[in-house]
């Protein structure tokens, strides 16, 4: 990797990474996508590169990649799990029709493509213990359906075109820099945002409900009660 870009990367993994990233392959080769009303602050603003790439414009995306020489593309955009269910048209327009322009810019200009995968992407028939790699995967939120999709089409352009596409299934992700923003985990950080408002938080979490992810809504349903 020379030159880096990543959309998305005010948000709660892009914030951190772009950081990370920029120490350890230099501030002026790790690019800052963003769309307007979230843009770059403080050291993240200051530190580096910024550019408005918005996933669902391919042309955007091709524009910024050839300004800036990028070779790899870190793709963070999407709706997280809440959202991405009060919103699923919207959760897949950003979150596949997105993954699409992104892996077409890739295939065009020969970049890297990175797009995180979820444990979102499971299912209440998947194994709970000792998970393999290949299993079931029968999601039952829109957060997990794109997330599936988001591994089977990263797969594709690399088996059809050679793009070196790759995805981690993350957990549960919570960040202290940037507040919550509508995943299933952020009530473990918004309890505390509630506290210093000294506003009332009701967890969401249902009584009797130990191991969270095994029931949480991107893994099954069972944990909000459905």
């Amino acid at each position: 990797m020379k030159h880096i870009l990543i959309i998305g990367a005010t948000g709660q993994i892009g914030s951190e990474l772009t950081m990370e990233l920029r120490k350890r392959y230099g501030n002026t080769n790790v690019v800052a996508g963003y769309i307007p009303g979230a843009e770059p602050k403080g050291e993240l603003k200051e530190s580096g590169p910024a550019a408005i790439v918005d996933v669902t414009n391919g042309e955007m995306i091709a524009s910024v990649v050839k300004e800036y020489h990028i070779d790899t593309v870190y793709n963070l955009a999407a709706l997280l799990s809440v959202v991405a269910e009060s919103k699923p048209k919207l959760a897949w327009k950003i979150g596949i029709d997105g993954l699409w322009n992104v892996l077409e810019v890739a295939r065009e200009q020969g970049c890297a493509v990175f797009t995180p995968s979820s444990i979102g992407s499971f299912g209440a028939s998947t194994p709970h213990t000792k998970t393999p790699q290949d299993t079931i995967q029968r999601p039952r939120t829109m957060y997990g359906v794109t997330k599936v999709t988001t591994e089977l089409l990263s797969d594709y352009y690399f088996n059809k075109y050679g793009v070196d596409t790759r995805a981690v299934r993350f957990p549960g992700i919570i960040s202290n820099v940037t507040p919550p923003g509508g995943g299933t985990t952020d009530y473990a950080v918004d309890i505390y945002y509630s506290a210093v408002k000294g506003e009332k938080f009701v967890c969401p979490i249902k009584e009797g409900t130990y191991d969270v992810h095994a029931g949480c809504a991107e893994c099954s349903d069972y944990a909000y009660g459905s």
